[in-house]
């Protein structure tokens, strides 16, 4: 079955699932990083970027928030771009763990691998295989041109983020030198750790993020520069996984209730996904016992509803002008 839209009325439906939602006390700060815990909770902005750059902006679209965790995408792709699909399997993995984002256990149960780049333990393992091997200068700067493309614009780093990180990443430590144990981290462990917690240090807007998930949608063009910054093929990557481990051990779930390829971060970000259509961004600091925002997901579910799109229907929807 089509469904027909036209950019007005989606912008209306933007604009109500933001009214609607914006009264949601539930949730609280994510309150073991210092940082976070102290965030203004009120905080709310969501975006949807087109792939032709088009894009609606509701609330506070334009504040600087921690990426955190969503940075695992673009180190993913990074990864993806140097060392192919492949590789990336057999050195990290694709497989939903089922667990919580910095779960131990999981290396164990994935026979020693760490499961997949969008948790914990593959992210730092994926950091680990950024180019080149050993600079730690010249892998953050291959890290921050990432995103930054990405993003369509330049991110800032937040050192007060980056100190709340460092002082409290005690478990991923462990997942650094667990993986090196099983010869599954590809660099020094207190490198790769080190620049994985300044990656989800980086301060992005949901206008960023939104552009970020639009380049994805337009299978690595961004819609902003017109540059393309991945092949197509890897579109369909990094969104299955996005899709099958995005909210952890809450994937399925998220799946089935929005029907949108999604990755969260702890400050309260939220980055979808709806190849060939447009990228959505949401943000409210107050997460729930997963660590995902409870406003930004209750605004994305609404919209997806009230406009009935999918990710396994979206050859059947039409965005007109």
């Amino acid at each position: 079955m089509e469904i027909r839209i036209t950019k007005k009325e989606l912008t209306e439906i933007v604009y109500d699932a933001y009214e609607h939602c914006k009264r949601i006390k539930d949730g609280k700060n994510a309150s073991y990083i210092p940082y976070l815990a102290k965030a203004n909770r009120d905080l709310f902005g969501i975006t949807l970027c087109f792939v032709d750059g088009d894009v609606i902006n509701v609330g506070n679209h334009d504040h600087v928030f921690g990426i955190e965790s969503i940075s695992k995408v673009a180190t993913a792709l990074l990864v993806l771009k140097d060392y192919g699909c492949e590789t990336i399997l057999k050195m990290i993995g694709a497989d939903a763990t089922g667990l919580s984002f910095n779960s131990i256990l999981a290396i164990l149960l994935e026979n020693d691998r760490p499961s997949t780049p969008l948790v914990n333990a593959g992210a730092i393992a994926a950091v680990s295989l950024v180019r080149p091997v050993g600079n730690r200068g010249q892998k953050w700067k291959a890290i921050c041109d990432n995103i930054n493309a990405l993003c369509g614009s330049r991110t800032e780093f937040i050192e007060e983020l980056y100190q709340s990180e460092a002082l409290s990443n005690f478990k991923n430590r462990s997942i650094a030198w667990l993986l090196k144990s099983y010869n599954r981290i590809y660099d020094d462990p207190e490198l790769s750790l080190d620049l994985y917690t300044r990656q989800c240090s980086l301060g992005v807007t949901t206008e960023q993020l939104a552009t970020f998930a639009a380049t994805i949608a337009n299978g690595g063009v961004n819609p902003m520069s017109g540059v393309r910054l991945f092949e197509a093929r890897f579109a369909p990557k990094i969104i299955s996984m996005m899709a099958s481990v995005g909210f952890y051990e809450y994937s399925g779930d998220w799946l089935f209730s929005s029907g949108l390829p999604a990755k969260t971060g702890v400050s309260g970000g939220i980055m979808g996904v709806l190849p060939g259509l447009f990228g959505i961004a949401a943000f409210a600091p107050p997460i729930d016992e997963a660590g995902n925002s409870v406003k930004a997901q209750a605004v994305i579910r609404y919209l997806m509803e009230k406009t009935g799109f999918n990710v396994f229907e979206c050859g059947n929807i039409r965005i007109d002008e």
